[in-house]
């Protein structure tokens, strides 16, 4: 008795999950196309944002590069110019990366 109680409480959800499962094909009811581009459209905006998002993440991570690679040579300046019999520092080669 307690099964047939619970297959009727359900049977609403599962009529509505059925129709919109359907919204995509234009022959059978319940079919929006405002509906269908709407959900292009988001899906589209979201792709642009994630690929802005690894642009942005790729650009953060060159510069946090340049910053590290500029902070060794920085290093390896003063580290030169500290040794007794240096007047002057040998040019330090620069990461083109």
């Amino acid at each position: 008795m307690k099964w047939l109680l619970v297959c009727a409480a359900l049977l609403p959800f599962a009529s509505t999950a059925n129709m919109l499962n359907n919204n995509n094909e234009p022959n059978r009811p319940g079919y929006n196309p405002s509906s269908q581009r709407m959900q292009q459209q988001m899906q589209t905006q979201q792709q642009q944002q994630q690929l802005k998002l690894r642009q942005d993440q790729q650009q953060q991570s060159q510069q946090l590069q340049r910053k590290v690679q500029e902070q060794r040579n920085s290093a390896s300046q003063r580290v030169l110019q500290s040794q007794p019999g240096n007047a002057t520092s040998p040019p330090v080669q620069q990461n083109t990366n």
